[in-house]
C-alpha cells in the first residue's frame, strides 16, 4: 500500500478565512496563539470536509509549537496534538509510528484512518511525527458507540474490562439541559450539521457533512435509539483522552481537533473536561465554513467560541 505524498491544501486556503474573537473584532491567527498562553486546552471546532479549516488547523499546530513548544526560545510547554479522528484502541500503533517503529503503511492499514486522512489530518501528523510531539487517539471506538445507539449506555457494562479499558470510566456524565436542547435542534433539521458522524459510521467511510441537518436525520444516525447517549459517549471519550494526559502532564498545552458540533457554544467535550477536570483552563475556536458576508453577526456568531474563524463560501471541499 504506497502512499503519495500529500499536497496539503490548496495555496487559496491561506487567505480563505477571517478570524474573530467572540465580540466580533478582527483578530490574526498569532493573536489567538497568543491567548493559548493562559490555556490547558484549545478545542477547535471544524466541519470534516472544509479544506481551508484543515489549512488553519495545521497553522495553529505550527505556530503553538514555535511559541510554547519546549524547543522554542520563550516557550517551555509540552505540546499534544489530540484528534477525533482516531479511536483510543489504536493509540499504540499510533505511537508505534510516530516513534519510527512501523512504517506508514501498516501504520494506515492498522490505525482506520478517516478517508480523507491523507489531504486532510496527515500533516498534522507529519507534523508531530517531525517535532517529536506526542498524538492522542482520543474518540470512543466506534463498534461501542454503535452498541450505546441500540442498546443505551448500560450495554457498555457487560463489556470485558480490556474493553472498558477504550472507555471513558462508566457510567459517564449524561448531557447537559444546554447540549440536550441543541441536539435535539439539529435532529429536528432546525440546527446546521456541524460535522457529526452518523453513529454506526465506519471511521474509514465517514459521512461526508452537509451545510443543512439531513430530511431524516435518524436515519443518518443509524435509526432511532439512543443518538444522544452515543453522541455523549465521543464527548466523554475525547474530554477524557485529553485530561488523561493533562494529569501526566499539568504543564502541557493540548490541541484538540473534532467535528464543532462536539465543542461549539462550549459545550459536549468542553463540558466533559470541566467534570473530568474542573479547573482546566479551556479555549474554543470554532471554524465556520460558507460564510460569505464581512460582517460579523455576534449574536449569531459570538457564542460559537472564544474565536470564530469564518472559511470562503468558494473554498475547496474534502470530500
Amino acid at each position: 500500500m504506497g502512499l503519495a505524498q500529500s499536497p496539503g491544501p490548496a495555496r487559496a486556503a491561506e487567505t480563505g478565512y477571517r478570524a474573530f474573537d467572540a465580540k466580533g473584532r478582527r483578530v490574526t491567527l498569532r493573536e489567538i496563539v497568543e491567548a493559548q498562553g493562559g490555556a490547558d486546552v484549545l478545542l477547535v471546532g471544524e466541519t470534516h470536509d472544509d479544506r481551508v479549516a484543515h489549512f488553519v488547523e495545521a497553522e495553529l499546530l505550527r505556530l503553538v509549537d514555535e511559541r510554547y513548544g519546549q524547543k522554542s526560545k520563550r516557550g517551555t510547554r509540552p505540546i499534544a496534538l489530540s484528534l477525533e479522528m482516531f479511536e483510543r484502541d489504536v493509540q499504540l500503533v499510533l505511537d508505534e509510528y510516530l516513534g519510527g517503529l512501523i512504517a506508514e503503511r501498516h501504520f494506515m492499514l492498522s490505525s482506520r484512518p478517516w478517508k480523507n486522512y491523507v489531504s486532510d489530518y496527515r500533516p498534522l501528523v507529519e507534523y508531530a511525527r517531525e517535532q517529536k510531539l506526542p498524538v492522542i487517539a482520543a474518540n470512543a471506538p466506534a463498534r461501542y458507540v454503535s452498541r450505546v445507539t441500540g442498546l443505551g449506555p448500560d450495554s457498555l457494562r457487560t463489556l470485558s474490562p480490556t474493553a472498558r479499558d477504550w472507555l471513558p470510566p462508566l457510567p459517564y456524565a449524561p448531557a447537559s439541559r444546554e447540549y440536550k436542547a441543541k441536539f435535539r435542534r439539529f435532529m429536528q433539521g432546525d440546527a446546521p450539521a456541524a460535522a457529526v458522524p452518523p453513529a454506526g459510521a465506519t471511521p474509514t467511510q465517514p459521512a461526508a457533512p452537509t451545510a443543512q441537518a439531513p430530511a431524516n436525520p435518524h436515519a443518518a444516525h443509524g435509526g432511532a435509539g439512543f443518538l444522544l447517549e452515543a453522541q455523549t459517549l465521543r464527548d466523554a471519550a475525547m474530554a477524557h483522552s485529553i485530561t488523561e494526559y493533562l494529569r501526566e502532564k499539568p504543564a502541557a498545552l493540548v490541541i484538540h481537533v473534532n467535528g464543532r458540533f462536539h465543542s461549539e457554544e462550549r459545550l459536549g467535550v468542553a463540558e466533559q473536561i470541566k467534570h473530568y477536570r474542573p479547573l482546566t483552563r479551556v479555549l474554543v475556536l470554532t471554524i465556520v465554513p460558507g460564510e460569505g458576508s464581512n460582517d460579523f453577526d455576534a449574536g449569531r456568531l459570538g457564542g460559537l467560541g472564544d474565536f470564530v474563524i469564518l472559511t470562503e463560501p468558494a473554498s475547496p471541499s474534502s470530500f
